[in-house]
């Protein structure tokens, strides 16, 4: 299992639609607005990495209000 952290930036007074939107994808264990250089911050997991890729490109992104992502995945080191 490979999990992530999505940063999303998103026009102005959209992060809350699109944080409630993003929390229904399946395969999204959390999605929260937030302050800062981020307006949405979301946890994600998938069976493998080309999976969570492809939830984010064909899901996450395509949620209208949008303006930017960042996928960090999560590593134990």
């Amino acid at each position: 299992m490979v999990q992530a952290y999505i940063l999303i930036q998103t026009e102005v007074g959209k992060a809350s639609v699109v944080a409630e939107l993003i929390g229904k994808i399946p395969g999204v264990i959390q999605a929260e607005d937030v302050t800062g250089p981020y307006d949405v911050i979301v946890r994600a997991q998938a069976d493998t990495v080309d999976e969570l890729g492809r939830m984010v490109v064909a899901k996450v992104q395509q949620v209208d209000g949008i303006t930017r992502t960042l996928t960090c995945p999560v590593v134990h080191l």
